[in-house]
């Protein structure tokens, strides 16, 4: 049995895409084609890239740049789109402090939305999640290498935090270890890295060598804020789906990719990528030159790793290796 996977990147509800929200609602969020391509998998999974609460107070206001938060019906918006799980590892998850995190688990979960990456304790931010769908259980597990003083720990609420640039720590990876045995596969959401790069740097590639070595499946990361190249089993970064961000015109943060991941037991077979264009607090499917560079840069990013990106369809496909 093979089931399809739907991966996204960045989902940020907040700020322009929450003011968006409150003046016409969820439904225009994504557009038809976007709404198409989701509805073709058995699961999806995106990284959430922002608190859904109405309450809490900004953390640290004089030192954090950036804090996103969401309206309570955005959690109704990403399971209406087709979403099953989140990962909340991620520097945004604490932006409006416990009391906003608290609520955004409690949203997810009446909307019936599952969440891996964080929670009121070290123990619940740990937790991973299993997802089955055609017969094939998944195992979900999120993490963060930033920001450190978001860390969840014992009786105190926050994100699965771990330094990766000092490696994988063996809790994680016995952690893994031990899912991979019990599940059918084991996918990582691991949030990683710096901002606005176009490739990952040493550490996250030696990252991803010790997840997969420790059992994981299939890796597909975030924090880039731009799409990275895919290394079999592992798309380094997915990219932004949703914001209300400045774009940069050499990195073009406004041009993305929807992964559609076909797997089974034994593991990931094909990967085809969708383009995207992100408008402001709006996403939909890409054309003309705005797929044209993301073909070009995609294949270029893929070649690096000595990946072959064929095309299907106007989509990107990787195949498994033979």
């Amino acid at each position: 049995m093979s089931v399809t996977v739907a991966l996204a990147g960045d989902t940020m509800l907040g700020r322009g895409v929450a003011d968006e929200i409150a003046l016409s609602g969820t439904r225009g969020l994504f557009s038809p084609g976007v709404r198409d391509v989701f509805a073709e998998a058995d699961l999806g999974l995106v990284n959430l890239e922002c608190c859904v609460s109405s309450r809490g107070r900004r953390w640290d206001p004089a030192g954090k740049a950036f804090h996103f938060r969401a309206p309570p019906e955005a959690a109704g918006a990403l399971a209406d789109l087709g979403v099953d799980c989140v990962t909340l590892a991620n520097n945004h998850a604490l932006d409006y402090g416990p009391e906003a995190l608290e609520d955004t688990l409690r949203h997810l979960a009446e909307a019936g939305v599952r969440a891996v990456g964080a929670g009121s304790d070290l123990r619940e931010a740990e937790e991973d999640v299993v997802l089955e769908a055609g017969g094939v259980r998944i195992a979900v597990v999120g993490v963060t290498d930033h920001p450190p003083d978001f860390a969840a720990a014992p009786g105190r609420p926050g994100v699965a935090y771990a330094d990766l640039a000092k490696g994988v720590p063996r809790r994680l990876a016995e952690r893994i270890g031990r899912l991979r045995r019990s599940s059918d596969a084991v996918l990582v959401l691991p949030h990683w890295g710096p901002n606005m790069t176009q490739e990952p740097p040493p550490h996250v590639r030696r990252a991803a060598k010790e997840l997969l070595d420790a059992g994981a499946t299939l890796i597909a990361g975030s924090s880039a804020h731009v799409f990275h190249g895919v290394a079999w089993p592992v798309v380094f970064d997915m990219g932004d789906f949703i914001d209300d961000y400045a774009v940069d015109p050499l990195l073009r943060n406004d041009l993305g990719l929807l992964f559609l991941v076909a797997l089974d037991r034994a593991g990931p077979s094909r990967i085809e990528a969708v383009p995207l264009r992100l408008d402001y607090a709006r996403t939909r499917l890409a054309e003309g030159a705005d797929h044209r560079w993301i073909t070009g840069r995609f294949r270029e990013a893929c070649a690096a790793f000595g990946t072959s990106v064929a095309t299907e369809g106007g989509r990107l496909v990787v195949e498994a290796p033979s």
